[in-house]
């Protein structure tokens, strides 16, 4: 005689996207401590808990692969809550060059690394001393993290950033990527758009990214330039990655300002030959506007720009840049420089491109939301939802099978994080139930902290994270490192 199964956890009766691509599938899961433990029809099993989910789906949690949430999961639900009420267990952190580790600070970053906060929040000088604070303060979120070429840059070189690094300096980098490898860091990032990154060499590039060699770690990059220069600059890319003998990973793609607007046709061809040869994929998110800190020498009269946030002028996070020059009768570099420091959203993409971008077999799915903003991007709070709703349910542009894909099993599959992305047995039991109909991104750009819709309960490693519209309180993310193979 068998013994009944008998889980923690069944889901009855969901339409279950397991995050492969395959077809959707009614049928219940089962989830046993931090493991799924039975996928089908569990009529025989019972649980602890039992949730009824007719009419409603079941996915893997949703893998925002790229933020820049190095410090929001360390700060608890309220920094958080963004990710899980649009049904993200896991984020990846150190972004664009830009992570809160391996760099002790003792006056306010400059920026970039100010979108991370003051000089407060600048006290890992490891990235083992990260880590050991996402194990001891917890974390409703799973943590996959880069260490940034930026933060490396202001530690090796004293400060002293706006130039070409010396190779005792290089040598000093690669080192600390390797120990950040050994200690749980997944790989390494670049942002060679930003000043304190754009004095590197391609050579300075590949010498620190040989690094991640031995244990195949990830390089990804916020490339050099996104607009005229944007092939060249994906050649770059694939070249560090051949040089380096690495998977290359290219952030938030796109391509930038209206004379290059329709360029991702030339963009992902190129893409799609590279992909026959070397490994490479990128992530995307699904907006015509960008966001990072407020930059006055880049600025085009013809491109909008809202203010996101301001250290001597927080009253004007939410207003438009133009609106602000215009009150202080001024143009709108010298209203930039007078914010500073301070953030801005930017207006610098098409839509077409956008939606090509997103629909490339080659993509996944990030945020690129910056916590810490007074006024955020509304793809802080709406990205996933949006995919799901907008663009998959109502556009059509691919089937919610293929959204959660983008979000779940190719993104856990490129990055190596092991038995995550899927519904199956054995996988960890990270899950979202939502409602297909209804699922829909609510955030704005005048009104961008609201929870989207549908969402209506999220599981990390198990453990309820959000339900009924609201963080549980419970921490059971963990540091999720790359397989190395």
């Amino acid at each position: 005689m068998t013994m009944a199964l008998r889980c923690d956890l069944i889901i009855r009766d969901a339409t279950i996207f397991d995050g492969t691509g395959a077809p959707r599938a009614l049928g219940d899961v089962g989830v046993t401590g931090d493991r799924i433990v039975a996928v089908g029809d569990l009529g025989g099993a019972s649980a602890d808990r039992e949730v009824i989910a007719t009419g409603r789906a079941l996915a893997p949690g949703f893998i925002d692969a790229h933020t820049h949430d190095d410090r929001a999961v360390l700060c608890g639900p309220a920094c958080t809550l963004c990710k899980m009420s649009q049904g993200v267990t896991t984020v990846v952190v150190g972004n664009c060059g830009v992570s809160l580790s391996p760099l002790r600070q003792t006056t306010r970053p400059i920026p970039p690394l100010d979108l991370l906060g003051d000089e407060s929040w600048w006290q890992y000088d490891s990235f083992g001393d990260y880590a050991h604070a996402l194990k001891t303060k917890g974390s409703e979120l799973n943590t996959y993290a880069f260490v940034g070429h930026q933060t490396l840059r202001v530690e090796a070189m004293g400060g002293d950033v706006y130039r070409a690094a010396t190779d005792g300096e290089i040598q000093r980098m690669h080192m600390r990527v390797k120990q950040s490898l050994a200690e749980g860091a997944s790989g390494f990032s670049t942002g060679l758009y930003y000043a304190p990154n754009a004095q590197a060499s391609t050579e300075e590039v590949i010498a620190v990214a040989e690094a991640l060699r031995p244990t195949q770690g990830l390089y990804a990059t916020h490339m050099r330039d996104e607009a005229d220069r944007v092939c060249a600059s994906i050649e770059e890319t694939l070249k560090i990655g051949r040089r380096a003998g690495i998977q290359v990973w290219i952030s938030h793609h796109k391509c930038s300002m209206p004379e290059n607007y329709g360029r991702s046709t030339q963009t992902l061809a190129l893409l799609d030959a590279a992909a026959q040869m070397q490994d490479v994929a990128y992530d995307m998110y699904p907006y015509p506007a960008g966001s990072t800190v407020m930059m006055p020498d880049k600025l085009r009269d013809d491109i909008r720009v809202i203010c996101t946030w301001s250290v001597p002028h927080p009253e004007m996070a939410g207003k438009d840049l133009s609106d602000i020059a215009r009150g202080w009768n001024t143009d709108m570099k010298s209203a930039a420089e007078k914010l500073l420091p301070a953030g801005a959203i930017t207006f610098q993409m098409d839509e077409e491109d956008v939606r090509r971008i997103m629909a490339h077999p080659l993509s996944v799915i990030g945020s690129d939301g910056i916590p810490h903003d007074a006024h955020p991007h509304p793809r802080l709070w709406g990205t996933f939802p949006r995919v799901l709703g907008f663009y998959a349910r109502q556009l059509g542009l691919f089937s919610l099978e293929t959204a959660v894909h983008k979000m779940t099993g190719r993104t856990a599959r490129l990055f190596g994080m092991v038995d995550r992305g899927e519904i199956r047995v054995g996988a960890y039991a990270d899950l979202v139930l939502f409602d297909p109909h209804t699922v829909i991104d609510v955030a704005t750009f005048e009104q961008p902290i609201q929870a989207s819709l549908g969402i209506e309960e999220v599981w990390a490693n198990g453990v309820p994270t959000f339900a009924q519209g609201k963080a549980t309180g419970e921490k059971p993310g963990r540091l999720v490192t790359r397989h190395k193979g």
